[in-house]
């Protein structure tokens, strides 16, 4: 499935600003199951742009706007070609998860392993992953139990929660948004020594076009698999992948600091559709 991706952030300032410095994580990644053709990033007042690779291997933009400024336009345009990639079945079962210890061997996956910004294994987290992984003895059983877990658990409710909610908060209110859902289970796979890490995206339903979240969670013997608590689904064509981390702190797609009034508004629309070009 081909897509274009325009997503705009609009920022307004109550009073003239300056020294602006912002990093922007809106690339779509390239790998084996999904491909960027186009990427446009403009940026308002206009500026030079720079970028680079960070930790994680997401592209980063980033920019200063030294000079007084009363608002900040950021908009990327993006083509991606998604190809399916062919699901595990639900009754499948590659790796017991009694040796679920070997696959801190494989590249880069401490950091996934640990307790992050928004994120926690503390010894409540473990209790919950033993009771959400239903004595299952399989890794990729246990992180579909836990999935499906955290989408019943869980409630979905717009602006229940911010950018700063921490998932022991998430878990006290049994309420959130799909970052939410996504820094619960990485809690509880993490907790299991389920090596699993953040998502960034968009997923693209008849209903609606917005930025997403979700989860991947290493199945060794597999690789990385895509799993979406808010949904309770695995992913498939429809999920275009921003950018990866260990949770939100690592890929907010504009960020950055300023000099000047705290009162600003900020505006955020997403376009989502299939691209026939």
């Amino acid at each position: 499935m081909k897509w274009e991706i325009v997503h705009r952030t609009q920022y307004t300032y109550a009073s003239p600003v300056s020294n602006s410095f912002n990093e922007v994580r809106l690339h779509p990644v390239s790998d084996e199951w999904q491909q960027v053709s186009h990427f446009l990033l403009k940026i308002l007042p206009a500026t030079r742009l720079r970028h680079h690779r960070d930790f994680y291997s997401n592209v980063v933009h980033h920019f200063d706007i030294p000079e007084p400024h009363g608002s900040l336009q950021v908009e990327s345009l993006s083509h991606v070609m998604v190809r399916p990639r062919p699901p595990l079945a639900a009754s499948d079962m590659p790796f017991p998860l009694a040796r679920i210890g070997e696959a801190a061997r494989e590249p880069r996956v401490f950091d996934f392993l640990q307790e992050s910004r928004f994120v926690d294994a503390s010894p409540e987290t473990w209790r919950l992953a033993l009771d959400a992984r239903e004595g299952v003895t399989d890794a990729w059983q246990a992180a579909l139990s836990i999935m499906r877990f955290v989408h019943q658990q869980i409630k979905y409710e717009s602006n229940s929660t911010d950018v700063h909610t921490h998932m022991s908060a998430v878990l006290r209110e049994r309420r959130g948004v799909c970052q939410d859902f996504a820094h619960v289970m990485l809690g509880l796979c993490r907790a299991l020594k389920l090596p699993a890490l953040y998502v960034s995206g968009y997923l693209a339903t008849e209903t609606a076009s917005a930025t997403h979240a979700w989860v991947e969670v290493l199945v060794p013997g597999i690789g990385w698999r895509g799993l979406d608590p808010t949904h309770n689904r695995q992913t498939d064509e429809n999920y275009v992948k921003i950018a990866v981390g260990r949770d939100y702190a690592d890929v907010p797609p504009v960020s950055g600091n300023y000099r000047g009034t705290t009162t600003r508004k900020m505006e955020v629309s997403v376009r989502v559709k299939p691209h026939t070009g």
